[in-house]
């Protein structure tokens, strides 16, 4: 086989791994051996980041005590937000305390003085540190989606999980799990056998996001069909098995 040919067949083998890699949010009980944390670690310590810095954690989780809590953490955010009357569709979170697999991403925003910045305090300095929490922040992104790609690669369906944002969050989340508070935990990831069938969420077409030297102006939506789609469709490409939230 040439290496044009070989090269190819290796995309084909990545891509059946990113086409099928598919979020659930119910999972079948199982014991993740260690080793498989272990290969998804090394995966998404694999990932490139700015300067190199590699600004990431990783928590393994197993006490179903401990994954039971961080679950009540999220379903207290679930509440909140339906007090606030978000009408966001936010999923059941109830399916994370039964995630046989469970890692907790913790981000040292201390590296963005390894980005372009100045340390001033000025103006120009925070232009330049909004850039660089950026930086940082993609090079997490890309860590974890590499861990993702790991674990649906072993099979497993996968839940990224961003809601752990909110201060209150942090707040319990850190002594929880021993996190320093030079630390900011940013994502929660579950994985496991699905519950029920996965199934492949809405793609924008390639033509859609595609574009050649310049950018094509009909690929830009106005802002009164930007509202239109989270009206009406945000929802039905979100979680077609969950009921809406509003």
């Amino acid at each position: 086989m040439n290496s044009a040919a070989a090269n190819i067949e290796r995309y084909e083998a990545l891509m059946d791994v990113i086409r099928n890699r598919m979020t659930n949010r119910a999972f079948a009980p199982c014991e993740v051996p260690r080793e498989h944390f272990e290969m998804i670690i090394e995966a998404a310590r694999h990932a490139p980041s700015g300067a190199n810095a590699q600004p990431w954690h990783y928590i393994v989780v197993g006490d179903p005590a401990v994954k039971q809590t961080i679950s009540h953490y999220f379903l207290q955010e679930q509440q909140n937000r339906i007090k606030l009357r978000m009408g966001f569709p936010t999923p059941n979170y109830a399916g994370v305390a039964t995630a046989p697999g469970l890692v907790v991403v913790a981000v040292d925003y201390r590296f963005v003085r390894a980005f372009p910045v100045l340390n001033d305090g000025s103006e120009l300095d925070k232009m330049y540190r909004r850039n660089a929490e950026r930086i940082l922040l993609q090079s997490v992104a890309a860590s974890t989606m590499s861990a993702h790609l790991a674990a649906a690669a072993l099979g497993y369906a996968v839940w990224w999980i961003t809601a752990i944002g909110q201060e209150a969050i942090q707040n319990n989340i850190r002594p929880l799990l021993g996190v320093p508070d030079e630390l900011e935990v940013v994502d929660v990831m579950c994985f496991g056998p699905p519950l029920k069938p996965s199934y492949k969420r809405w793609k924008r077409p390639l033509d859609e996001i595609l574009n050649w030297d310049r950018f094509t102006a009909g690929n830009l939506l106005t802002a009164e069909e930007i509202d239109e789609w989270i009206k009406t469709r945000r929802h039905k490409v979100m979680y077609r098995d969950e009921a809406r939230v509003d």
